[in-house]
């Protein structure tokens, strides 16, 4: 049990550090991508204070959540960090790119810690280790070097400069009095928005009014007001720093409960200071045209309690709509309105879970097919025609329920592939940096779709060999590219979007391209292909030797490449998730690469047939197209059966000959039966076989470690009536046929 309970920390840790640590990767990515064309210099670079902020909490999240799970490297890390950062957003420390880099390392560390702890358990990554030490020193220093930069100014500003309150200013933070002494500096306007607050409501109060204010200024602080005349609300301050003036301040607030005060500079007009409501000020137009126009009356020189009216109204005749009796009571008293109903509407949910539930609505379409030969059975007894009509109802009402559960399953399976290229994103980033003579502009679009998460993280590492090789293969270093006429900095672009029931990825460069003579002749040395078949080659046909083992253009190998490694995994892996991948180049120009994959693996849909009296499926999303064939049509060239489709020359594979199938004796050679057309990258190829039984959603079973491996076979399925059957891996079906992979043409 104790183990047990342990297992469950880890995996409440794992899951919690990994939404921190995706979220901190996106805050930095932000600040670099605000830090783009940007001088340092000796001022740093300057960036919105709450990028910072927001990478301060997630690392002080990840202390926090360190300390609790025990992962003390992960806590002594954090702890320095989390000083460099909070330097940062005090502006006693300077970001230049070092202490950039540096943060970008520490995703790395905080991914490496994950992974032992997710190998090894909680304890693993306790003891200290000389790599986090090392990180750990090269950030003091670089704390110490770029706090070293930081210039004070000659006067330093303060708050009295302004009409502010003194006690107010004294219960400011330390990071909000400098974000307010910044403002000042900047010489921006200050503002205050007074607002009485729904208890009730308070959170998504502010979170609109901050999101309102964002466009105009930054939010300083928020702070308690002073009357707190009505019990079910609460009195807000928000100081606001701006260089826009009253009129976008109250265009930006819009219909929300607040009045907006302008505070005056010492030695100014009191005229400055004075309250202005939203309906006092005929603006040329509100900085957030989403808000309806204002219409609230009201007399300046107090906080107006009249505009919150109409919203605690609007609460409780909610409250009692909903059976309440408007005091929040309900039935059972609630103190001062407080709900205790949590705000999250969202839960975390382990994915071998849903894989289970999955699984589940699989057998359940068995089961249903079943059903449906029990009512073709019935429907053939005239005498129970009238059950066969029932059971044909409740088998449509099954269906579509059950298409509904499938569907709302692999809709919670669903996550957008902006986590992959947010990680990308941060390795190019990083070989940028290390790459001596390169600038690469990376460009991401399609983030939002979306993929199974499964076939996410089986993506990963793909795609990151994919963007490696594009940098360190395809694009120049500037001088070569300015020669070419090019701009110096190489762009590497990845792009997803869904079509139909498969999501297209694109990665594309605009560097070398790919050198097909080279690639030619790397394979004849290394005895891959002979240079009489290097002859007959196509251009497509050559693009595909880049995914032979051990081949590499490179004489060299590097720390990034040159080995032969990455590309033939990269094939298998996407073969693997069922996937495509094409390749198009042009010399001096850049590559293009384009892969194709289903949107999920769980349930498949597939093309059930019969060859030689056994029975295969066939995952729909490699066939083309089927169609019915006179076996006299089938002519053989070069010792290989084809036929022509569409004055196109379509090579055949027998599945008997592939598997070495004994047709049972009581079944002669077929006279007729039918071609499926598969889709392998540009080529296409037919399977003959016997018949075709149906489409059917399948759910792929592992065939165990003993049969696991077996070329050509991807798994097992049952097709309901006892029935179970294999299905074909149609990249390993074809690559057993053909012995080289030019020859499927």
């Amino acid at each position: 049990m104790a183990e047990q309970g342990s297992d469950k920390v880890r995996d409440e840790f794992l899951s919690e550090s990994q939404e921190i640590v995706e979220q901190l990767n996106r805050d930095l990515l932000a600040i670099a991508d605000a830090c783009l064309g940007r001088d340092p210099s000796t001022e740093g670079i300057r960036v919105d204070p709450d990028l910072i902020n927001s990478a301060f909490r997630a690392v002080h999240s990840l202390k926090g959540l360190a300390g609790l799970s025990g992962v003390e490297r992960m806590l002594h890390m954090s702890h320095h960090v989390e000083n460099l950062l909070d330097a940062l957003r005090l502006g006693k420390v300077l970001l230049t790119p070092h202490v950039l880099d540096l943060l970008f390392e520490a995703i790395e560390h905080y991914q490496l810690i994950c992974a032992e702890v997710a190998d090894h358990g909680l304890q693993a990554a306790s003891p200290p280790s000389a790599l986090v030490d090392d990180f750990v020193n090269r950030v003091n220093r670089s704390a110490n070097t770029a706090a070293a930069l930081v210039t004070k100014p000659a006067a330093e500003p303060t708050a009295g400069d302004f009409d502010l309150d003194p006690g107010l200013v004294a219960a400011l933070t330390e990071y909000e009095e400098h974000r307010l002494k910044e403002n000042i500096r900047t010489g921006k306007n200050l503002f205050r928005i007074l607002g009485s607050f729904p208890l009730m409501s308070i959170d998504v109060e502010l979170e609109n009014i901050k999101a309102s204010l964002k466009p105009v200024g930054e939010v300083i602080a928020i702070v308690p007001g002073s009357s707190g005349t009505d019990p079910e609300c609460i009195d807000l301050e928000v100081i606001l720093g701006s260089p826009h003036n009253s009129s976008a301040i109250v265009g930006a607030v819009g219909n929300a409960p607040a009045r907006v005060m302008q505070v005056a500079r010492r030695n100014t007009s009191p005229a400055s200071a004075a309250s202005i409501h939203p309906s006092d000020v005929q603006s040329s137009g509100p900085v957030n045209p989403s808000r309806p126009p204002v219409s609230v009356r009201g007399t300046t020189g107090s906080i107006p309690q009249v505009t919150v009216k109409e919203s605690q109204q609007q609460v409780k005749e909610s409250q009692a709509a909903d059976g309440g009796d408007g005091d929040g009571d309900g039935g059972g008293r609630q103190e001062q309105g407080h709900s205790l109903k949590s705000v999250s509407q969202t839960v975390r949910v382990d994915i071998r879970k849903l894989d289970v539930l999955m699984n589940i609505v699989g057998e359940l379409a068995l089961t249903r097919s079943g059903m449906q030969v029990v009512h073709d059975e019935l429907r053939r007894d005239r005498v129970r025609a009238e059950l066969a009509r029932a059971l044909q109802d409740e088998l449509r009402a099954l269906t579509r329920k059950l298409d509904e559960l499938q569907a709302g399953i692999l809709a919670v399976r669903m996550v957008p592939l902006q986590q992959v290229f947010d990680k990308l994103s941060r390795v190019v980033r990083r070989m940028s940096r290390e790459a001596i003579g390169k600038d690469i502009h990376f460009v991401v679009s399609g983030g939002d779709t979306k993929l199974d998460k499964l076939i996410i993280e089986e993506l990963s590492d793909p795609l990151m060999h994919l963007i490696r090789n594009a940098i360190d293969h395809g694009i120049e270093d500037q001088q070569l590219r300015l020669a070419r006429g090019k701009p110096a900095a190489g762009t590497v672009a990845i792009g997803a979007e869904q079509r139909g029931n498969h999501v297209v990825l694109e990665i594309e460069d605009d560097g070398n391209g790919i050198d097909t003579q080279a690639l030619v002749q790397r394979a004849i040395a290394r005895g891959q292909i002979s240079e009489d078949q290097a002859r007959d080659m196509t251009r497509h046909e050559m693009y595909e030797l880049m995914f032979l083992p051990g081949l590499s253009t490179r004489a060299v190998a590097d720390e990034t490449s040159g080995r032969g490694v990455g590309m033939d995994v990269v094939k298998t892996n996407i073969s693997r998730m069922a996937g495509i991948i094409e390749v198009d180049s042009e010399p001096g120009h850049g590559t293009r690469l384009t892969i194709t994959l289903p949107i999920t693996l769980a349930i498949i849909q597939a093309l059930v047939i019969r060859a030689a009296g056994r029975t295969y499926a066939i995952p729909l999303n490699s066939v083309m197209e089927s169609l019915m064939l006179d076996y006299k049509q089938i002519r053989t060239i070069e010792r290989r059966e084809v036929i022509t489709l569409r004055d196109q020359t379509l090579p055949l594979v027998r599945l008997e000959d592939i598997f070495s199938l004994q047709r049972p004796l009581d079944m002669p050679e077929p006279r007729n039966g039918y071609v499926v057309v598969v889709a392998l990258a540009q080529n296409r190829l037919g399977l003959l076989v016997d018949d075709l039984v149906g489409q059917q959603d399948i759910v792929i079973k592992s065939l165990g470690k003993t049969l696991q491996g077996i070329p050509g076979i991807a798994g097992a399925t049952e097709l309901g009536g006892q029935q179970t059957a294999l299905v074909l891996d149609v990249r390993a079906v074809a690559e057993e046929a053909m012995p080289r992979i030019s020859e499927v043409a």
